[in-house]
């Protein structure tokens, strides 16, 4: 695992973070709803790698609560001022330390030429199979 660290912003640069990210351990996709109305392209990061810079008071959420769960298990961040997603995070307060979700496209210092050999994971969310691609990822 090669750790590169990559810094990260909102569109107007209220928020900003730092990331260890491995590039070439893969990025994700998913045609869950939320997924597929934001076009979200994502990285999941261990919670030691995930610093933020700038902008935590600037960031709200929308939380997510899986069908028969009581507690919300995904949160999504955005900048109040321009609503860009930056990063998410999920299952912070369990036993396995959660993850953080970075938004590919708010890497700010990442060379294209990465990104497009980075390999990509897709996940039928839509259908509660995360396990699994979707038969169609041509939109994803």
């Amino acid at each position: 695992m090669a750790l590169k660290t990559y810094s990260g912003s909102c569109h107007c640069g209220a928020v900003r973070f730092e990331a260890d990210i491995d590039l070439s351990a893969g990025s994700n996709r998913c045609n869950c709803s939320v997924c597929t109305k934001a076009r979200a392209w994502f990285l999941i990061v261990k919670p030691e790698h995930y610093r933020p810079t700038a902008g935590e008071d600037k960031l709200s959420e929308y939380q997510w609560t899986p069908a028969g769960r009581s507690d919300s298990f995904l949160h999504y961040r955005f900048c109040k001022t321009c609503g860009i997603r930056t990063a998410g995070h999920g299952g912070l307060d369990s036993k396995e330390g959660g993850f953080y979700f970075v938004s590919v496209a708010s890497l700010d210092n990442v060379d294209p030429d990465e990104l497009a050999a980075m390999p990509v994971r897709y996940a039928d969310g839509k259908h509660d199979r995360f396990d699994r691609a979707p038969a169609d990822t041509q939109v994803l």
